[in-house]
């Protein structure tokens, strides 16, 4: 038998013990369907940046940090300052990564990162300007991923929430109409700490946090970020659907979720849970 050939019957019986596992509520890795993996949540790891963590999802890796400059604001936008959030899938994290410009699995992984954080209101940009129409801080949010083992957007989200929530930005003055640096460091206007839950679907089965092997093989996957108090951004993948009332359940189960993992990220910011 050739090695393809082989590789093709392995991967095969593989998909035929997942869809027998999850029918008894099981999965590869001894989860049950609702189970995320560890997280782990490291900030302050990368000096030059203004703020930065590293969040281990499982075997998936992940490292955002911060930077800032001052800048012209957008022009829909005068009276807020900028955030861009940039997302780079490494070489080195996977074997289907080819070296080059971010390809759109990155421009989507930034895309729907840079979506829950503005649409939940996490930094209040109305208080990043210096001058309303001419100066602003710009907030820059890079997004490494160090190692791929599925659900990266979950992974890249509680990086890049940390980096913004640890983060020390150059404070500045305004002095003849110029940004002059005060020497001082101030922490983000952040108003809250928004949390991205991802499912997938495969057959008529909804799992959490899905591994690479579980998204090899999904029918369709929804990315939710939540609030303290509410949904605030939606992204559905793949070419299957859901239909209304599969997504209010997941929006429903997936709040509680969203509450657990947002006491792990404010146990690594060293916040407290109120």
């Amino acid at each position: 038998m050739s090695v393809t050939r082989r590789n093709f019957v392995v991967e095969r019986l593989r998909k035929e013990k997942m869809r027998e596992l999850l029918s008894k509520g099981q999965r590869l890795d001894g989860r049950g369907l609702t189970d995320y993996r560890p997280i782990r949540i490291e900030t302050s790891v990368v000096s030059k940046a203004e703020g930065s963590a590293r969040v281990y999802l499982g075997n998936t890796a992940v490292i955002a940090g911060v930077k800032t400059s001052i800048d012209k604001p957008y022009k829909d936008t005068p009276d807020k300052g900028n955030l861009v959030v940039n997302a780079e899938i490494l070489p080195l994290a996977s074997p289907y990564v080819e070296v080059g410009p971010p390809d759109e699995n990155a421009i989507e992984l930034a895309r729907v990162v840079d979506r829950g954080i503005r649409e939940s209101g996490m930094v209040d940009l109305s208080k990043l300007v210096l001058k309303a129409g001419e100066l602003v801080y710009t907030i820059f949010v890079d997004i490494n991923v160090l190692n791929v083992d599925g659900n990266l957007f979950d992974a890249a989200s509680y990086a890049a929430v940390a980096a913004l929530a640890s983060a020390r930005i150059p404070e500045y003055s305004l002095d003849s109409g110029a940004p002059i640096p005060t020497g001082n460091r101030v922490p983000l206007p952040i108003t809250s700490i928004p949390v991205s839950i991802t499912a997938a679907k495969i057959d008529d089965y909804v799992v959490y946090d899905p591994t690479a092997e579980e998204e090899a093989v999904m029918d369709t996957r929804l990315t939710m970020a939540f609030t303290e108090d509410a949904i605030c951004a939606l992204q559905k993948g793949g070419p299957g659907g859901w239909s209304p009332a599969e997504v209010v359940k997941l929006v429903e189960d997936s709040f509680n979720k969203a509450k657990e993992i947002r006491g792990i990220i404010k146990g690594a910011l060293g916040i407290g849970q109120g």
